[in-house]
């Protein structure tokens, strides 16, 4: 069963009926539903849906290997035997032979597009030459360009002044909204408590794949110990499987920077100085490949004194599957794979609560967008939301906010906890953190208590907090 995903389908839908072929590029990291939004699509347009992938990057990999495949699932949609081809232009001649042969409306996916066309620096420009001088020539043609190296999609097609006006439509899917996520358990998720959820997306997050492989009827316990902490389990060998296809020979470099990322955000010059160098630049261009791959998220926004861009952006590992495995699972891998560790329950690993709350602050500014309803604003009102570090120097305090909302007129402070038991405490803190917080005093400032846990009625009796949001309407 196909769930969510509304808003991209509608954006797709409505591309038909022009006179001319469409296309449409479609990024997003692996696992996330790339080519099963796009087949979706095909099948509620009532469309022929022809997909032809890219091979995964190997040591004899090359651009006539990557061609060939081209070649053969062509003639395996067009009926007839395997004709080679020379160049990429020849190939693409073949694809619009087999689009002339009629059909109506046609959906064509060009999946893995980097792995396809990565070998050969020439095949943009065989792309483009093809799409101008034939494939945009059949009206009824939407043409996906999809790919989990999104940095390779943003340089060759998005960035190019080649394709510059040619590019329709460009999704960036992101990791299905929570209400959305827990849809996938089925009925199961209603007799699921909200904590159970929450320990379940803080290892899981929001990717469709990782979802589907969840069983509700087991526990959260038996459900981690199968899925990652088994040499057979889908989540354990995933990590290096996926990173070493989306990066290739840099993958070594961006896991090790990616590693350094997962205790704390930091910037790009706290970054270059944890590898012993004043030169950010290599480093800058390796943050922005991981965020484009879709595991760290750039986090910058409005300063609430000037109302500019901050100039030092942080970076976080955003993606909550990457965090979990490096922290709890990679350090124990060999003794995984030797049969030596024996999981029992999440609780045996080291502070998991306390990660688990940092977990949990990952999903709601994963998912920001659906938090502002819950604020009172509409989402075309925010100038800037992120988590905001005001850092210390002689004429300020310090003081970090977990999630600082900007609009014309108003700053919303928003505290994102989960704890067994959150006390009145939690007032003075956020109190302490709006007395420091340097800002224009013409803004406004109101304040949003986000929850998962026990609350103490005082909190809400003390009416300090504007917005109080417990954790199950994040779900609703």
């Amino acid at each position: 069963m196909f769930i969510g995903r509304e808003k991209e389908l509608d954006l797709l839908g409505a591309l038909w009926g022009r006179d001319s072929g469409v296309l449409v590029t479609c990024r997003g990291r692996r696992r996330i539903g790339k080519s099963t939004l796009i087949e979706e699509f095909a099948a509620r347009s009532a469309a022929r849906f022809l997909s032809i992938e890219g091979l995964a990057p190997h040591k004899r990999m090359s651009d006539a290997v990557q061609r060939r495949r081209f070649c053969e699932k062509v003639a395996e949609y067009a009926g007839r035997p395997v004709e080679a081809a020379e160049t990429w232009a020849l190939a693409f001649a073949q694809l619009d032979a087999l689009l002339a042969e009629g059909g109506g409306r046609t959906v064509v996916l060009l999946d893995e597009i980097s792995w396809m066309g990565g070998w050969n620096p020439d095949f943009p420009g065989y792309l483009k030459e093809a799409w101008d001088k034939r494939l945009r020539k059949h009206g009824d043609l939407v043409l996906v360009l999809c790919g989990s190296v999104s940095a390779w999609i943003a340089e060759n097609i998005l960035d190019s002044t080649g394709f510059v006006g040619r590019n329709s439509l460009d999704i960036e899917l992101k990791e299905l909204p929570l209400r959305d996520a827990v849809r996938i358990w089925g009925p199961a998720a209603d007799r699921m408590s909200t904590r159970e959820k929450l320990d379940l997306l803080s290892v899981v997050g929001g990717v469709p794949k990782y979802l589907e492989e969840v069983r509700p009827s087991l526990s959260v316990d038996e459900n981690v110990r199968r899925m990652c902490f088994l040499p057979n389990g889908i989540l354990f060998r995933e990590f290096d499987e996926t990173f070493s296809q989306v990066f290739g020979r840099k993958a070594r470099l961006r896991g090790r920077i990616l590693r350094e990322l997962v205790d704390s955000p930091r910037t790009v010059a706290e970054v270059a100085a944890a590898n012993g160098t004043e030169t950010s630049g290599p480093y800058s261009r390796t943050l922005e490949d991981l965020c484009h791959a879709g595991y760290v998220t750039r986090d910058d926004g409005l300063n609430p004194l000037t109302g500019k861009t901050i100039r030092r952006a942080r970076f976080r590992v955003s993606d909550n599957y990457v965090r979990f495995y490096l922290r709890y699972v990679e350090p124990r891998r060999k003794a995984i794979e030797r049969g030596l560790f024996e999981f029992s329950s999440v609780e045996q690993l080291p502070g998991l609560q306390a990660f688990f709350g940092l977990q949990f602050e990952n999903l709601v500014l994963n998912h920001v967008n659906d938090l502002f309803p819950l604020l009172g604003i509409e989402r075309s009102l925010v100038l800037s939301a992120f988590p905001y570090v005001q850092a210390a120097t002689k004429h300020q305090r310090g003081c970090q906010i977990d999630l600082l909302v900007q609009t014309q007129r108003t700053l919303i402070v928003v505290e994102i906890k989960r704890c067994r038991e959150i006390g009145h405490e939690i007032v003075d803190e956020v109190s302490e953190k709006v007395a420091r917080l340097v800002r224009d005093k013409n803004l406004s400032v109101r304040t949003a208590l986000v929850y998962d846990g026990r609350l103490s009625p005082r909190v809400e009796a003390d009416r300090f907090f504007d917005f109080v949001v417990p954790a199950e309407r994040l779900f609703a």
